[in-house]
């Protein structure tokens, strides 16, 4: 016999207006919590039987500000260097919140800026957007696994499910419109489309969003994440490291030697088979350190991970992968550095046309380049034999070469492409769309226009060879950006016109 249970009245706390970013993010959280805990209390007792007959609903927080001014530069701030944090014209500006615990540094940012840029109070209340059941769960709760289908399939009468027409991204598109009866948006993002791209994460990479570093490399080769291990608990066994935490799928955590356990770490076990694109977390404070994922092959995979991790607003992403080199004059090892794309995935045609151009960015060639040189020890002459600077061509076809009469190697020439992968165009385009500052270095695998293709024992040679070595050029060029600052970073090169005024 099931239980009638009354429904408790939908969470809801009028919108007040804050002059400092403390009190609205201290107001944001309560708004949050109280909506999380609305439906999680809800969800329990419908997991035990009860019948509720109500919609039980919940909404987001939301930020909202009114400049009746166009923005005028910062006071007590370096102005000429900062590209976000205002809004350029006079007008409403609003966006919904999710996850102040896990955003709670960046949102004060944010909220810091928009105050002293434009001498406004922000408006904090609940918002008139659901928050899907799903997305108020904890990170270790999976409450809707203990019901039968039939109770799973009654769900959506009695909560909000997650509706995609909420999620899409013509904000980060450059094709949202306004309305006379809307805002216009502060954030590249929604609550539920950065709610969404959470579980995604944890899903596709087998560790919490809470891991995430501010800098990402990304990988297509398992022997590159195999030297990141290595790396890591090298680091975590010295006392001395800048690091104090490495995590590994299934949020395995070890922490620097000396350093205790934290309370959430027991929660951690290794995952039965490793997850589609696995990440791993050299963890600094402020979410400074370094997140590397194995993506794999192909462009359909990096576009996926992209279009999650960027919700996590990170500060920089590098692409350290194989390709093939294209000229003769390039010698298996050697390093090239993109400094242009040809767009041949396919996989954000849709999202970004191809006549937009992927530039390259000035702060991520110095670094990179930096940091090639101070690795390998080579300048001058010598750095320029081993690294070729150049476009990268990326294409869907893993098996371009055996398209008849030439077609691609054609196209490649004209674009005087100096090598070929899968999926860089796919990382730095996504990172262009996204607002994210992106970079390519690769190194040169085979040469199959010229009869050099892989063969197992030429492979495992050039692994030996050049992983590590690929590897520390990465990191070493993330810590000298690092070093450099985000507000370096965040250049205006990748803010459109009316641009959101978050990071």
């Amino acid at each position: 016999m099931h239980n009638l249970t009354m429904q408790t009245p939908t969470p809801f706390i009028a919108p007040e207006v804050f002059d400092n970013a403390d009190d609205a993010l201290s107001r944001v959280q309560a708004i949050y919590q109280q909506s999380v805990n609305h439906l999680r209390q809800a969800m329990q007792r419908y997991v035990a039987g009860d019948e509720l007959h109500d919609k039980v609903r919940a909404c987001y927080p939301y930020v909202r500000i009114e400049t009746a001014t166009d923005w005028s530069p910062l006071q007590d701030a370096e102005p000429d260097r900062l590209s976000y944090g205002f809004v350029a014209n006079a007008g409403q500006y609003a966006t919904t919140l999710t996850r102040p615990d896990l955003f709670a540094e960046y949102l004060h940012t944010q909220f810091d800026l928009l105050i002293r840029s434009h001498d406004v109070k922000l408006e904090v209340g609940t918002s008139k957007d659901p928050m899907p059941v799903h997305f108020s769960f904890a990170e270790h709760e999976h409450m809707e696994g203990d019901m039968p289908a039939a109770r799973r399939s009654r769900m959506r009468d009695v909560f909000d499910l997650p509706d995609l027409t909420a999620m899409d991204d013509s904000i980060a598109n450059g094709t949202w419109r306004a309305s006379l009866s809307r805002p216009e948006p502060l954030s590249l993002f929604t609550a539920a489309r950065i709610d969404y791209s959470l579980h995604r994460l944890r899903h596709y990479s087998g560790t919490s969003p809470s891991h995430f570093q501010n800098y990402v490399l990304f990988t297509n080769y398992q022997f590159y994440i195999d030297e990141f291990i290595a790396l890591g608990h090298a680091e975590m066994a010295n006392p001395d490291s800048p690091y104090v935490a490495f995590v590994e799928p299934g949020n395995v955590v070890t922490r620097r030697v000396g350093l205790p356990a934290q309370a959430d770490d027991a929660l951690g076990a290794a995952p039965p088979r490793l997850p589609q694109m696995p990440g791993y977390h050299l963890v600094r404070e402020g979410h400074s350190g370094i997140t590397m994922v194995n993506i794999g092959v192909g462009p359909a995979n990096a576009k996926t991970i992209t279009d999650h991790i960027a919700v996590l607003r990170p500060h920089a992403w590098l692409m350290l992968g194989h390709c093939a080199g294209l000229r003769t004059t390039q010698q298996l090892g050697d390093y090239v550095l993109a400094h242009a794309y040809v767009r041949e995935d396919h996989v954000l045609d849709e999202e970004l046309p191809l006549w937009v151009p992927i530039p390259a960015l000035a702060e991520i060639q110095v670094a990179l380049e930096s940091a090639v040189s101070e690795v390998t020890g080579s300048h001058g002459a010598e750095l320029k034999r081993l690294m070729r600077t150049g476009t990268v061509a990326s294409t869907d076809n893993r098996n371009w070469e055996l398209l008849p009469d030439n077609t691609p190697q054609r196209r490649f020439s004209q674009s005087r492409a100096v090598a070929l992968d899968m999926e860089s165009a796919t990382i730095a385009a996504n990172g262009f769309r996204f607002r994210v500052p992106y970079g390519t270095l690769l190194c040169v695998s085979d040469k199959p226009l010229h009869g050099e293709i892989k063969l197992p024992g030429m492979a495992n040679h050039f692994y030996r060879e050049r992983v590590n070595q690929h590897l520390q050029i990465g990191i070493r060029a993330l810590e000298l950006l690092r070093a450099a600052g985000p507000a370096q970073l965040h250049s205006r090169k990748l803010r459109s016109f009316a641009e959101v005024a978050f990071q």
